[in-house]
């Protein structure tokens, strides 16, 4: 296990395009269930905090995260990053994983992979985002501690503080900044069409039709591979990748 590595998940009920999407249930299991009993297989993470907000209607994430055995924080709606620092800040973290719970069949081997990967190669930042070649929904970005410190206490954009990796990505050295060294996990194919996270109601169909048919336990090969196989991709190909940071980056202008 790489040493004290906490996986933060951020979870809320407020959703402008599916409000409630994480509590949505599938065979009597929420999304959020499903999402969190995937990551309780990651071998190389030594806490997993699920992160909601203060709002009185993300009570129930809170609760719920503890009642599953996992541990919970509060912190701001829309200051993510300020969210995932204070959830963190006294756990004497060495590396911070970070996933969102509206990727429910998030591949746990992946998580450890990617962690390894990164540490391994002892970068600040790493994850399989820099190139967008594996599916959306299998989403994992590897930090240090530090980096996130840096962020918190240097990110101004609104882009930066909702979206809390924009700031490091932005100042890492693939992308021409010096603050950070970063590195990407690669995939062989290129899979950026397919859609395993749930923004919109089609999207949810989706994932319903996986686990009827795949059960919650496949790897996101398998999810993958089965969605081409069957052309499920025309349920939710039309909705774009990475909508809600998009609309962040046009605010900040």
């Amino acid at each position: 296990m790489v040493s004290n590595t906490i996986l933060i998940t951020q979870a809320r009920t407020g959703s402008t395009r599916l409000p409630g999407k994480v509590l949505k249930e599938i065979n009597g299991k929420s999304l959020l269930q499903i999402h969190l009993d995937r990551l309780k297989k990651c071998k190389s993470v030594s806490e997993i905090i699920v992160a909601t907000t203060t709002n009185s209607e993300d009570q129930i994430i809170f609760d719920k995260a503890i009642e599953w055995g996992f541990s919970a924080s509060k912190g701001s709606e829309s200051d993510v990053l300020d969210r995932f620092y204070q959830a963190v800040k006294d756990k004497k973290a060495e590396w911070i994983v970070r996933v969102t719970s509206d990727c429910p069949l998030i591949d746990p081997i992946l998580v450890d992979d990617v962690i390894n990967f990164v540490h391994s190669n002892d970068k600040d930042y790493g994850a399989n985002i820099l190139i967008e070649n594996f599916p959306d929904g299998q989403d994992i970005e590897v930090f240090k501690f530090s980096v996130l410190e840096e962020a918190w206490k240097n990110a101004k954009l609104l882009s930066e503080r909702e979206h809390v990796t924009p700031f490091i990505r932005n100042n890492a050295d693939l992308k021409g900044g010096n603050l950070f060294s970063a590195i990407n996990y690669p995939c062989d194919f290129d899979f950026s069409k397919i859609r395993m996270t749930v923004d919109e109601i089609r999207d949810f169909e989706l994932i319903k039709k996986l686990i009827s048919d795949l059960g919650t336990d496949k790897s996101w090969l398998e999810y993958t591979n089965y969605i081409i196989q069957n052309n499920l991709t025309e349920i939710n190909d039309s909705i774009i990748r990475n909508e809600g940071l998009l609309k962040s980056l046009k605010n900040d202008n």
